[in-house]
């Protein structure tokens, strides 16, 4: 029977991105393939957690829910076939579909939004962890090949977390023009943080970059509602 591990379950509102604000259904997938410097859920990748779930089970959640969107995260959802029977599942009770990952694998599956994160050079974990992993995280990420197909497949949103702009923001000129046409408004850019007041001040310095070549700024709502909170 197909599972998935499963770190939590909560509703809330989106918080990030073009759909930011929407009402929705949120289940974390615990496991991922990167470990990202700053992540903001250990507890689904570097410490991975939770209990398993039969996707029976999951679907008995969502159907119970009267929220139609349902956000697919983790850690990474995208590694786990039993994603694609979940998402199947979904389709099937007529919910409309994010789907949150890093971008490093490609799946078909018949998802609504592809929310693609891709990860910069500011998510390394040099001196974090054994470098095995690091290596294994840096060439994880820099694998284009899934990244590129999930982009000309899927409509999809890229979100990338700014830490330091005058390197991030090239690194990331750099990997569109790799990736090929995108547009513009679907390009993000999201300030690293978990505290309210210094996202709010990263986001004003973000807004002339963004002006500038036409794409977005980010905000991180959950952490303006609710803090730097689990399950919201």
């Amino acid at each position: 029977m197909d599972k998935l591990r499963i770190s939590e379950i909560f509703e809330s509102v989106q918080g990030e991105g073009i759909w930011a604000g929407i009402p929705s259904l949120f289940i974390r997938v615990s496991g991922c393939n990167l470990r990202c410097v700053w992540c903001d859920t250990p507890y689904a990748s570097w410490t991975p957690e939770g209990d398993n779930y039969d996707i029976s089970a999951l679907l008995e959640i969502s159907g119970n829910s009267s929220l139609n969107h349902v956000v697919l995260t983790g850690g990474e959802p995208m590694l786990f076939d039993a994603i694609e029977v979940l998402v199947a599942g979904l389709k099937q009770q007529g919910k409309t579909i994010t789907m949150e990952t890093a971008g490093t694998v490609y799946r078909e599956m018949d998802v609504d939004l592809m929310s693609i994160s891709p990860k910069l050079t500011n998510s390394d974990p040099l001196g974090k962890i054994d470098e095995g992993w690091v290596k294994r995280h840096v060439e994880t990420r820099s694998n284009l090949r899934p990244l590129v197909k999930l982009v000309s497949r899927y409509n999809t949103q890229l979100k990338f977390v700014v830490a330091e702009p005058e390197q991030d923001i090239p690194e990331i000129e750099a990997l569109l023009a790799e990736i090929g046409e995108v547009d513009p408004n679907r390009v993000l850019l999201m300030p690293e943080g978990r505290d309210s007041d210094q996202l709010w001040k990263s986001m004003r310095a973000l807004v002339p970059i963004a002006m500038e070549r036409n794409w977005r700024v980010c905000p991180r709502l959950q952490i303006d509602l609710f803090g730097d909170t689990r399950g919201t």
